[in-house]
């Protein structure tokens, strides 16, 4: 069976709505039949496809337990806009989701810009907001007590990946990151970890979200002969990048923070024998002994949507969202959920979530897996 979307835009979300005055609501978003989620996320461009991906996960878990009746008879909706990575249009999205669309809490918000934008309209409206997508950690402590993440933080990879690279000899590396406010956090901890190891990086270099600097950016890095480039890129800019390095004459090692899509990047980028690898913060989606990622698998089967990183992260996230509603009992209030949370302990997959500790931050797994030329990834 083809399973229904849960991402859309304003209008078609607006035609579907279910009128408050039409059912008993305890609070807002939440009625007899409906539990209603909002998300503010780049849904468009060149890095939309990779969050859509994401979404398209959560679809499959939110799709599930609707179809067993839902949570206390409540079926979950998300309503998704776009905020094209714009801090202002992030906070006209949270208004709108707020004010006309009426959601209970957040859920796959995405960017560090536009989260930080929202820190304000999360605290005063009270709605909590569950599974982040690409959010530094300076963005993270804005929101904090508002939002939970699931994903490891941005320091721990950064961490992960300098470790391994020294551990394995290599000393000069180069950086590659967003033009955006995640993208500078990013440099700013991947220097912070090799200091650490009495390193500087080679180079860093910015890249426009639609890559239209990516040649430049490529000569940039070849001219500093790196043994390796860490990358905090997203959507098809990874891959052009890669791309542009291997045209002016070098040929690194190129790893990845989390958010690098190894697979779409091996179809922009012919990856050389150095190849690629990324720091996942997610478990493995093919593997065969946990039974959460043989159902992921089997529903993402179903509904054909790709198997991989992305979307097993958007599944994950949902699961938890899902856990913690219904934790929180049939008398669904915000505040009755930011306890859920905050209280929260779960193991999914092989990951542990913890938000216990206070800090919003669930996970702090990660695990190096290597792209293949192919698109597979390899442990």
């Amino acid at each position: 069976m083809q399973r229904r979307s849960f991402v859309a835009s304003s209008a078609a979300f607006a035609a579907g709505l279910v009128p408050l005055s039409s059912a008993r609501a305890a609070e807002n978003g939440v009625s007899d039949g409906e539990i209603v989620l909002g998300s503010s996320a780049v849904l468009s461009g060149p890095l939309g496809s990779q969050i859509k991906v994401v979404h398209n996960g959560a679809g499959l878990a939110f799709d599930a337990v609707n179809e067993q009746g839902g949570i206390g008879g409540r079926k979950i909706k998300l309503v998704a806009l776009d905020d094209e990575l714009k801090p202002e249009k992030a906070v006209e999205n949270y208004t709108k989701l707020l004010n006309d669309h009426r959601v209970f809490a957040f859920f796959g918000c995405v960017g560090s810009g536009t989260t930080a934008a929202a820190a304000k309209l999360l605290q005063q409206s009270g709605a909590p907001s569950v599974g982040g997508y690409g959010v530094g950690d300076t963005a993270r402590e804005r929101v904090a007590g508002s939002a939970y993440f699931v994903r490891a933080s941005n320091a721990r990879e950064a961490q992960a990946l300098v470790e391994h690279l020294t551990t394995v000899g290599v000393n000069k590396i180069a950086i590659a990151h967003l033009d955006n406010p995640g993208g500078a956090e990013a440099v700013k901890l991947i220097g912070a970890a090799m200091t650490t190891h009495k390193l500087t990086p080679a180079a860093a270099v910015s890249i426009k979200a639609d890559g239209s600097n990516a040649a430049e950016a490529g000569k940039t890095l070849a001219d500093s002969q790196p043994q390796a480039v860490l990358m905090y890129l997203a959507g098809t800019v990874a891959g052009e990048v890669i791309k542009a390095t291997y045209a002016a004459g070098s040929k690194p090692m190129f790893y990845g923070m989390s958010i690098v899509p190894g697979e779409v990047t091996a179809k922009v980028v012919q990856l050389q024998s150095s190849g690629l690898a990324i720091s996942q913060v997610m478990p493995y989606p093919w593997g065969e002994v946990e039974t959460v990622a043989r159902e992921y698998r089997r529903l993402a089967e179903r509904a054909q949507v790709p198997v991989g990183y992305g979307s097993f992260e958007g599944y994950l996230n949902a699961l938890v969202m899902i856990e913690a509603l219904k934790r929180t009992g049939r008398d669904l209030t915000r505040a009755r959920l930011h306890a859920a949370l905050r209280a929260f302990r779960l193991r999914l997959a092989g990951m542990d979530i913890d938000f216990t500790a206070g800090n919003g931050t669930g996970s702090r797994f990660i695990e190096m897996v290597r792209v293949t030329p192919e698109g597979r990834f390899v442990r």
